[in-house]
């Protein structure tokens, strides 16, 4: 007898694939790593892992063969009907939403914003961003290119906006969705749910996952209160700062007016080298480098290292200066 396969099973089964997925993922980036060395691994391991985890789907869902994950738990795929087994279609669109897809989103928003913050400081042209895995022959870097290249700098300022706000959303989709799950118990991944596929448990007792269900209601209702409040505290931290920058300005807007005289005497060597005007709340950086302290505290909210040497250091290292004069 057939029923709809309850949340835990379908926990199991995501569980079981993602090990075999690891196991696969490991053995063919040491197989890389053992051939063409330590470099060319670093620099192609996200592409193995896609590459694997294709594998994996296709040598067992595309070719109608329970995956690993399935077999563990018997359970079956069935389309929206529940009646028929998911055609070569819809089982090719979820392999490419469960794996391609999420390669592409992820590697096109690291493009994008490299490319964006290398258009914003030219003396990075030459530097390269080790996260971005490929070479800059790839296709994608190549159109990505062309495409900034064509931006104007509010363009530009836009669309890095949209690309932090989507790195954002994007973590906090996967739990919603999670989160729907644990309420409902139908889609595990959110590629399923896009492709209407489902389970069918067969055999054992049909009460089993139900006796469960409810405790898992319970946890997708935590969870969900859980999203909810990270929204709300990143959305209040998110005015904080911007109203915490709107009143900096206007007092440094004050300060500068009350220091007009002073700035036509002093030297080069007294201003800032981020915001070219005479700096205000001197703060130095562990390598000896003196900046504004909120011309220095908003380079670090995206660029960890000192704006003349590239020297890394943490935020927390930069030492405020008080009553400085040169």
């Amino acid at each position: 007898m057939a029923a709809a396969a309850g949340p835990a099973r379908l926990v199991r089964c995501g569980q079981k694939d993602e090990l075999h997925r690891s196991g696969l993922r490991s053995g063919a980036g040491a197989a890389l790593h053992g051939l063409a060395g330590a470099k060319k691994w670093l620099e192609w391991r996200k592409e193995i892992e896609l590459l694997s985890d294709v594998a994996y789907f296709v040598l067992t869902t595309l070719s109608g063969y329970q995956t690993l994950g399935e077999e563990y738990v018997n359970i079956v795929q069935v389309d929206s009907t529940k009646k028929r087994v998911p055609s070569f279609l819809r089982r090719a669109v979820f392999i490419a939403l469960h794996t391609v897809v999420p390669y592409c989103l992820e590697k096109g928003l690291l493009h994008l914003e490299h490319e964006l913050q290398r258009e914003a400081d030219d003396s990075r042209t030459s530097q390269s961003n080790p996260a971005l895995g490929l070479s800059s022959r790839t296709l994608m870097r190549n159109w990505i290119q062309k495409q900034v290249a064509d931006l104007t700098e509010q363009q530009k300022k836009t669309v890095l906006q949209i690309v932090y706000v989507l790195k954002q959303c994007v973590p906090l989709l996967h739990r919603l969705h999670l989160a729907v799950f644990y309420i409902s118990g139908t889609f595990y991944h959110l590629s399923k749910r896009i492709t209407g596929i489902t389970y069918l448990h067969f055999g054992g007792l049909q009460g089993e996952d139900q006796s469960i269900r409810s405790s898992y209601k319970v946890l997708g209702i935590i969870s969900l209160f859980h999203l909810l409040l990270t929204i709300g505290v990143q959305m209040y931290t998110f005015k904080q700062k911007q109203r915490a920058r709107h009143e900096w300005k206007l007092h440094r807007n004050l300060a500068h007016q009350k220091n007009t005289t002073k700035e036509k005497t002093t030297g080069r060597h007294s201003r800032c080298t981020l915001c070219l005007e005479e700096r205000r709340h001197t703060t130095a950086t562990p390598c000896g480098h003196l900046f504004c302290w909120e011309c220095i505290t908003e380079w670090c909210n995206t660029r960890t290292e000192c704006p003349l040497c590239r020297e890394k250091f943490h935020p927390q290292k930069l030492i405020y200066l008080r009553h400085y004069q040169l």
